[in-house]
């Protein structure tokens, strides 16, 4: 239930790290966007929306630190209360210090003293932010919150964003001198989407090796998208947990809303997306959607069948026929049938998410696009239009993930689309971009004629007007 558990610091943070902790939407969550500066946590005026641990950067002046979002502290049973408080309590292990967050509208409460007592007895320096103090006379807002016995206090507004910068002026100032913090290199971002229950989270758990994201048999356990570095074999990587994104017309309640548009928003971020798909209920129009969205986002794609442990061989034939029917239209992308639970498969995932990077980013020189477009259209030359033909000169590259081709030719404007896919088709194929889309853009050059007949006409038209004053000339 609460932060009273012995834990010992695990060493991992290179960085000062700062735990926000508190009692369910006293406004961890609004503070941690204010003091990072980001959109990056999910806020509702709902309690309990934060569930797993989110960390950002935060500046302050010339210092900076790693700031932990935390879900709220409760007596509630159950297991999902049980799991958020795990989660909590391992971000105050991390931490250097730890801010108690406090809602100023509701005063102190017996729950802040019991979370309060919990946390002098870890040792570590504590601040209170007395939040929601707008509409309230400071001073006496924050007097009653000395009864915890805590020297530094705060008060700060995160809603309308007052005080924060005070707040990590003051933070700062009681961390231990370490080097500028800075974001690490975030190496390939790879989003982990899907519908709920799917497995998300139990993947990234099994790649990391620890229990770092909240797992349940509840679809919608996960509600923020949750952004975990993490390396494997000197690689380094950005794992992105997701909510799981249903039908529209099912998605009802705000905070699912709000989740979706984090998940769109994390698909965007991303260089290579793994769609998560259970084995037991095959490809839905859903689905099919969602891999639209990841295409017309340009990001490599690469599917994970999940829970194949589960299927005997007939509906394991049933699945892999369904796959076959229903993506035939996704080309070479990489399809792998994992068990998230016993790690089946898992670091297979990784393998393809690089090599479906390394196609995205790959350069290409100017001279052998323009050969393989030279061999495209000797094997199929695009169709005539109104009798003249459509040519294509060269192709050089416009851009890298997604992989963006360039074809120079005249006529391009009326190039059917048809034959734009093929040479789409044509380089993927032949420059090996598996996992990537390729985008095909056609530019005409002006013609050198254009206006030409215009010119000539009035020349000629000159050149008679001369003829004709000669001859006049000559006849008098």
């Amino acid at each position: 239930m609460y932060i009273d558990a012995p834990h010992a610091d695990d060493g991992r943070a290179m960085n000062n790290v700062v735990a926000l902790v508190g009692r369910p939407n006293v406004g961890k969550s609004t503070l941690f966007n204010r003091l990072t500066r980001s959109r990056d946590a999910l806020v509702a005026d709902v309690p309990g929306v934060t569930r797993d641990r989110k960390y950002g950067y935060v500046r302050a002046g010339e210092a900076s630190f790693v700031v932990i979002d935390t879900g709220g502290l409760s007596e509630d049973t159950g297991d999902m209360h049980a799991a958020t408080a795990r989660q909590a309590k391992q971000a105050v292990a991390e931490a250097q210090l730890v801010v108690l967050v406090l809602d100023a509208q509701a005063g102190l409460t017996a729950a802040d003293e019991l979370i309060a007592a919990a946390l002098r007895k870890r040792g570590k320096p504590l601040i209170l932010a007395v939040n929601k103090v707008d509409g309230l006379d400071e001073r006496t807002a924050v007097t009653e919150f000395f009864a915890l016995g805590v020297d530094t206090l705060e008060p700060v507004a995160a809603l309308p964003g007052r005080g924060i910068q005070r707040l990590a002026h003051t933070i700062a100032a009681q961390l231990p001198p370490v080097e500028a913090a800075a974001p690490p290199d975030s190496g390939i971002r790879i989003a982990v989407v899907g519908r709920p229950n799917a497995g998300k989270s139990t993947l990234i758990n099994r790649l990391l090796g620890e229990e770092r994201l909240i797992t349940a048999d509840v679809p919608g356990t996960t509600r923020d998208s949750v952004y975990v570095p993490f390396v494997h074999k000197g690689e380094q990587y950005t794992l992105i947990d997701t909510a799981g994104l249903r039908r529209r017309a099912r998605v009802q309640q705000a905070v699912e809303k709000f989740s979706v548009v984090q998940t769109l928003d994390a698909i965007e971020r991303s260089n290579v997306v793994v769609l998560m798909l259970d084995a037991a209920e095959g490809v839905a129009d859903h689905d099919i959607h969602l891999i639209g969205h990841v295409l017309d986002a340009g990001r490599g794609l690469v599917i994970a069948v999940n829970k194949w442990d589960l299927l005997d061989d007939y509906a394991r034939r049933r699945v892999r026929d369904e796959l076959d029917r229903r993506l035939a239209f996704m080309g070479e992308c990489e399809t792998h049938f994992v068990s998230a639970t016993q790690g089946r498969g898992v670091t297979a995932l990784l393998r393809s998410a690089r090599r479906a990077h390394r196609a995205a980013t790959r350069e290409f020189a100017t001279s052998e696009l323009t050969a393989l477009l030279e061999r495209a259209v000797q094997k199929h030359p695009p169709p005539l239009v109104r009798g003249r033909p459509i040519k294509l000169r060269y192709a050089h590259q416009g851009g890298r993930n997604p992989p963006v081709i360039v074809v120079h030719g005249n006529q391009t404007d009326r190039l059917p689309e048809a034959y734009a896919r093929y040479l789409g088709n044509f380089f993927a194929d032949a420059l090996e971009l598996r996992g990537t889309p390729v985008r095909m853009t056609f530019r005409g050059g002006d013609n050198p004629y254009a206006g030409r007949r215009n010119r000539l006409t009035k020349r000629q038209q000159q050149k008679r007007k001369r003829l004709i004053r000669h001859r006049k000339q000559a006849r008098a």
